[in-house]
């Protein structure tokens, strides 16, 4: 395998219109967030000669970018594969850096969700099987994952709910989370049932809000103002695109893109300070858990369970509060970067988790379809 560990660092970051951005199109939060994060790495929007994007408003998401910010790339990615591209834009822009196509990359995303339409949009699925039984998707699709995981291995809706609860712990210590205030098992197993098993509660926020990255080589990234963070490593694995074509409920692609993540890094479970897991919904956690390898298949709502993931647990997830109480706006991939740069930079307050080094990212698209892991570390880990 091709390494690419500590080739390129993030040198800026930046967020914008976090939660409800009323009056603001998705690409003007993109903007914001974007010469956020340039100003925050010390540079000039004439320094930016590459741009990864995608958007779920903006199909032609990189045309969009440049003609808003004005800006002449001489390489563009506009790889769409939903939630999960900003980790595979990672990648992506750390090769093109690598092959010296570009100098600096822009990666960004943003979203008007919220006050555009107030609701989620739904992830139409090209499966004609689908159409007779009227599914509500993408909710449909991981309810079906979360109740064949229930009949396989016994987990249950109150497994599913301390995910939800340990989110909630988490964003009550940032002050960027949309959705803050107590949160118990009983809230969430109590909240309206959208798509059985799957509770009004145990499905992720619908919030406007905007993310952007500075990437750049390593030699560079040194002499720029901020600490970088260093990527370590990233794969993608893509099985099916409807839920109906997915080889087995249980058992996600992430099963294949995190081994060789970690390959790639030459990092193991034990070297993970933080995981920034896409919970899109409650289920996605446990998955995901199981499929990168922290605890065996069929365990993961086991592994939940009394606090193991919330301030103070074993394993650090989500320290933002993840989609379910922080922040999504359609695509939620940006801000699982957004809060691992934060934490290795030591720039979370209340919610920093101690020597910070190594954080796992892992993004997922469609229903459960695509999945990349991508893998950021701190100075020490060079």
């Amino acid at each position: 395998m091709t390494s690419l560990r500590g080739k390129t660092a993030i040198v800026g970051l930046g967020t914008a219109g976090m939660g409800e951005a009323p009056g603001f199109s998705a690409l003007d939060l993109m903007a914001q967030a974007s010469l956020a994060a340039i100003e925050d790495a010390g540079l000039k929007l004439a320094d930016i000669d590459s741009v990864f994007t995608a958007m779920s408003q903006h199909a032609l998401a990189s045309m969009n970018v440049v003609e808003y910010l004005g800006i002449k790339p001489k390489f563009f990615d506009s790889t769409n594969v939903g939630g999960s591209s900003f980790e595979m834009h990672l990648l992506q822009a750390t090769l093109a850096l690598e092959a010296g196509l570009c100098d600096t990359a822009l990666i960004c995303y943003g979203s008007n969700q919220r006050t555009a339409s107030g609701k989620l949009v739904s992830a139409a699925e090209p499966n004609w099987h689908e159409v007779a039984y009227q599914p509500r998707h993408p909710i449909t699709a991981y309810a079906l994952a979360a109740s064949r995981h229930m009949h396989e291995f016994g987990t249950t809706r109150e497994m599913l709910a301390d995910v939800a609860v340990s989110a909630r712990a988490w964003a009550n210590m940032n002050p960027d989370a949309f959705a803050r205030g107590p949160l118990t098992r009983e809230d969430v197993l109590n909240s309206r049932m959208i798509s059985d098993p799957l509770s009004k509660l145990d499905c992720c926020l619908v919030t406007d809000g905007a993310a952007a990255c500075i990437l750049t080589r390593a030699d560079r990234a040194r002499d720029l103002k901020q600490k970088p963070v260093y990527f370590l490593g990233g794969a993608g694995a893509n099985w099916h695109r409807s839920i109906v074509a997915m080889p087995d409920l249980t058992v996600t692609a992430a099963s294949d893109s995190g081994p060789r993540a970690f390959d790639m890094a030459g990092v193991t479970h034990s070297d993970i300070d933080l995981a920034m897991l896409y919970d899109a919904f409650t289920i996605n956690t446990i998955l995901f858990l199981e499929d990168l390898g922290f605890c065996p298949k069929g365990e993961g709502g086991r592994f939940v369970q009394d606090g193991r993931i919330a301030p103070g647990g074993g394993l650090a997830v989500n320290t933002n509060g993840g989609g379910l109480s922080c922040v999504h706006p359609g695509m939620y991939g940006m801000f699982l970067i957004a809060e691992a740069v934060t934490q290795i930079r030591g720039d979370a307050g209340e919610r920093q988790v101690a020597d910070c080094d190594v954080a796992l990212l892992h993004g997922n698209g469609g229903t459960l379809s695509s999945q990349v892991t991508s893998l950021l570390g701190s100075g020490n880990t060079i």
